[in-house]
Parts: structure tokens; sequence; C-alpha cells
């Protein structure tokens, strides 16, 4: 680990360790639910960060007050006022053992509501976020093979009684409206899709993406290899394509144009795209960089803090990696209008494909695909 943090270090970044996650938040809720066993964490989490010269400790926990993992224990009624005296007591320990100069940082990954308290998520998070230098928002895994119809991974919006009624809008809101502040917040990103089954030709119904599927997963990407959940005793595959393998591999031959006899289409309502091939009825939901720009500008609208992706080596070249590093340039964040849907040529003298859409009360920016150009008012070659 250490040479990994001087790599970070002399790049300029930080480096903090993230601890759980999926497959390791099991002992959470009962390290936490005791003085003793918080205090054994805390000196633990010390010791690593002054072994390994790290600027911090990410906290993973998934999920307070929530079942996560098959094996995981859950206190529904005491997880989350536990967790939230586990962080004082980690907070107060970090700022005692190191100078103000050295300030460590504590960080958060978090599902798209907030912590649960029997059953309900919280109303207010505001003292959580008194500890915490910023939370991490995991918005995507929406929808899968768990449910009974194809969807997408990560959706910017949601139909009505299709899907998942869960977004990157309502994530960000969420957090907000319960006393969160968004410039502590990072947006969530995948750069990665899961494919699944259709159990219909989805081609007869084109425009739809939200039809019948099978709950056995298909093989993903060749880096979709069986792996064993020692949760739950068995070994298989996610059905899971890394943005890398979807271009990689040839199902895409750009980033918004797919190999036949793959069909890509998009959802105006999810602002995301999806793939289709009609011969073996897989399905894949995915994020591409037009889907992204929609989502980090509307992030940077909001005025929320940052983005956070999962994760950066499943990017190819670089394509998802540099519109992240669009954020905010235009417009201006949190300009507003009024037309919901209107578009609007960025250059009206017709050499730039770049276009404006009124989305949710705000102009956000995308893109026609290289050598098109944007001509009166719409999207047009």
């Amino acid at each position: 680990m250490t040479s990994a943090v001087s790599e970070i270090h002399n790049a300029g970044a930080k480096a903090l360790l993230s601890i759980g996650g999926w497959a390791g938040s099991y002992a959470f809720s009962d390290v936490a639910n005791t003085s003793a066993t918080r205090t054994n964490l805390v000196s633990n989490i010390i010791t690593t960060i002054r072994a390994n010269s790290l600027d911090g400790i990410d906290i993973d926990w998934e999920y307070p007050g929530r079942a996560g993992d098959t094996c995981n224990t859950v206190d529904e009624a005491n997880d989350t006022p536990n967790f939230l005296l586990l962080l004082r007591e980690l907070r107060t320990a970090l700022d005692t053992e190191f100078s103000a100069s050295q300030r460590k940082s504590i960080t958060m990954a978090v599902r798209v509501q907030p912590f649960d308290v029997d059953g309900v998520p919280l109303t207010d998070v505001s003292e959580f976020a008194k500890l915490v230098d910023f939370a991490n928002l995991m918005i995507y895994d929406i929808n899968g093979a768990w449910m009974p119809q194809t969807g997408p991974n990560a959706p910017f919006d949601y139909e009505n009684d299709k899907g998942t009624p869960l977004t990157f809008i309502t994530a960000i809101d969420a957090w907000t409206n319960a006393g969160w502040p968004a410039s502590q917040l990072n947006a969530g990103l995948a750069f990665y899709g899961r494919s699944t089954t259709a159990t219909v030709d989805m081609t007869l119904d084109p425009a739809n993406q939200y039809q019948n599927q099978s709950s056995t997963l298909p093989q993903g990407d060749i880096a979709d290899v069986p792996a064993f959940d020692a949760c739950a005793n068995v070994t298989g595959i996610t059905g899971t394509w890394q943005y890398k393998n979807l271009r990689g591999q040839g199902i895409l031959t750009s980033p918004t144009t797919a190999a036949a006899p793959w069909i890509r289409r998009w959802d105006d309502i999810t602002q995301t795209p999806w793939l289709y091939n009609p011969k073996t009825r897989q399905y894949i939901t995915y994020d591409d960089p037009l889907s992204i720009k929609v989502k980090i500008d509307y992030a940077a609208a909001k005025g929320v803090g940052g983005a956070m992706v999962w994760a950066l080596y499943m990017d190819y070249q670089n394509e998802l990696l540099n519109t992240v590093h669009t954020w905010g340039q235009y417009p201006m964040a949190g300009a507003a209008c009024t037309s919901e849907g209107t578009l609007t040529c960025k250059d009206m003298s017709a050499t730039s494909p770049d276009y404006l859409v009124c989305l949710y009360g705000l102009w956000l920016p995308l893109s026609c695909n290289p050598n098109t150009v944007c001509l009166s008012n719409r999207n047009s070659i």
C-alpha cells in the first residue's frame, strides 16, 4: 500500500483507504454497537493511517439499518444512531492524534437514500455532515437481473410505474432535503453496465427499454469471470460490462455507434443509452459520454461538490473521464430555462456539433456525433 500512496501523492492527489464495501460490511453493525468495539476500530484506523501516510479514511458501510449482502448483521433500530457515535469518536480521535496542518479526512460511500432507522430513511442527516468531509453517492445498480423487467443501471430520471423510482435526481434531492450540504456530495457515475436476457423480442417495441427478462444472468465481458460469494456460498458471474470492454470487444465501434447485430437505443426520460442483440435477446444498460454529460452538468447546476466514479480502470481511452472533466463549463451552473425540451445550438454559425437542451429548468449541454454540426436550433448533420 505504501508504494501506491506514494504514487498518488506524487500525482498531487490525496490517498484514502476505503473499508467495508458490499462484501465487507458484514461486521459493521456489531462493531458500531458497543463503545469498546468502536474504540478498537478507531484505534486500528489511526494505526493504519500512520503506517501508510494516508490522508484519511472512507467508510463504506452497505448499509446502516438495512440489509446489504446476505450475511450482514443488521440492527434496524440502532445501526444508524451507532454509526453517528462511531463517526463522532473517529473525528475526535483523528483531530487529537493529528495536527490541523495534517488534518485527516473522513468520507463515506452512501446509497441513494439517507440511512435507515426502523426501515425509514432519516429526514435529518445534518449531524453526520458535521463530521464527514464528503459523501460519495452510489447512484447505480438501480435496476438489474433482480427486477422482473429490463431497465437502466444508472437512470438520470425515471418513468412512472417503470423500473425502480430511484435516480440521479432523486438521490441528490433525498440527501440535500435531509440537510446534507450539496457541496459535500460527490455524485456517483458508473463506468460499467449490466446485461440481462429479455424473454421477449424487444424490437417489437423498440422505444421501450422496460420489457420482461430472465433472472438468469448472461455472460458479461471478458472480465466477468466466475467469482465466489462467501456470504451466499455460491460461485457465479455478474453479467457486467465495463465500458472499456464494450468498446474494446467491438460492441461499440464509437461512443454512440453499435456494431451489428447490436442495436443502440437512447431513452429520453432516463437519459441513458441501451443495447439490444435480437439474435440472443441480450440487453445491456450502461453509461456513455452523452449520459455522463447530462448528469455532471445537472450536478454542477445543483451545486454538488464533485463526482465519484466506479471505476476509473473501466474507462476506454478516457472517453468517459474526459467528459467528467467538462464539469460546469457551460452553461453557467444554475442557468435557468423555462421551455422544457427546447433545443438550441451553442454556436449559431453552424460550426460546432454542440447544443443545449432545456431539462428540469436548466440549460444542459449535449453534443452531436463527430463530423456533425448543429443547425437551425436542433441536432442535425
